[in-house]
C-alpha cells in the first residue's frame, strides 16, 4: 500500500485530499507546516508527497528545494493557489514532478498521483542488451562480441537490437522490415537477408539462425553453450 504525505496547512483542504486519497485505498499522514513536511519527507518512508506551496514556517519552494538538495528522489505534486507561469515555472524547476492550480477536481489530482507512482516505481531503462557475449550498449550505440568491439551502421544497430530484445523468437522477415525499415520498401525485397548476412559477418555467424520458411532467430543460447544430448 501506498504511502503518501499531504502538505498542506488548509485543514479543509487537507481533510479533502486525505478522505479521498484514504478511500482509493492509499496510507496518509498530514503535515500542516514546511518544517514539519520536510522532516517526514526526508524519512523515505513516502512514496509520494502532495506539497502546498503557502505552508507556513517553511514554504513549499524551500521544502522542495531542500529535499532535492538532500538528494531525496519522491515525487513530488505541488499544489497552489497561485496561477501564475513564474511560480509553475519555479515549481518544476525546482524538482516537482507535477503542478496543481486550486482549485481542482480530486479526481483530476488522483490521476496524476496514479501517474506518478507508476513512473516512479518503474524499473530503470535498460542502457545494455546482452546475449551471452555479445552485448549493445544503446547509449555509446557500440557493440561487443566474443570480446571484440563491433561497429555497426545505422541499420545494423536497429537489426542487432531487435534481435537482442527478443532472444529465441523467431522474427519472419515482414516483421525485420516493418521494424527496421518501416513500410517503404518492398516486401518482396531481399534487403532483409542482405543485413542479416553482413551481421553475421560482424558479430558471427552463429549467432542469428536462420529458420527455413520462417525467418530469423537470435539464439537464446549460443550453439557453444548448450549441454551435450545424450
Amino acid at each position: 500500500m501506498n504511502r503518501i504525505l499531504i502538505a498542506e496547512d488548509e485543514e479543509r483542504i487537507a481533510s479533502f485530499v486525505e478522505k479521498g486519497l484514504r478511500a482509493n485505498g492509499f496510507t496518509t499522514t498530514v503535515a500542516a507546516d514546511g518544517d514539519t513536511a520536510y522532516e517526514f519527507a526526508l524519512t523515505g518512508g513516502f512514496d509520494l508527497v502532495v506539497l502546498d506551496i503557502g505552508l507556513p514556517v517553511l514554504d513549499g519552494f524551500t521544502v522542495l528545494r531542500q529535499l532535492r538538495e538532500a538528494r531525496s528522489t519522491v515525487p513530488v505534486i505541488v499544489l497552489t493557489a497561485r496561477a501564475s507561469v513564474t511560480d509553475t515555472v519555479a515549481g518544476l524547476e525546482g524538482g516537482a514532478d507535477d503542478y496543481m492550480t486550486k482549485p481542482f477536481r480530486f479526481e483530476e489530482l488522483l490521476a496524476r498521483v496514479r501517474l506518478r507512482l507508476r513512473t516512479a516505481a518503474r524499473a530503470p531503462e535498460v542502457t545494455v542488451l546482452r546475449s551471452g557475449d555479445l552485448s549493445l550498449d544503446l547509449r555509446t550505440r557500440r557493440a561487443r562480441a566474443g570480446g571484440r568491439t563491433v561497429d555497426l551502421t545505422a541499420r545494423e544497430f536497429v537489426l542487432l537490437e531487435l534481435f537482442l530484445r527478443h532472444p529465441g523468437q523467431v522474427l519472419s522477415r515482414e516483421q525485420i522490415l516493418s521494424h527496421v525499415w518501416g513500410y517503404d520498401f518492398d516486401p518482396g525485397s531481399n534487403i532483409v537477408d542482405v543485413y542479416v548476412r553482413a551481421l553475421r559477418k560482424k558479430v558471427g555467424a552463429e549467432r542469428v539462425e536462420t529458420v527455413r520458411g520462417m525467418g530469423y532467430r537470435l539464439p537464446a543460447r549460443r550453439p557453444d553453450e548448450r549441454k551435450p544430448s545424450h
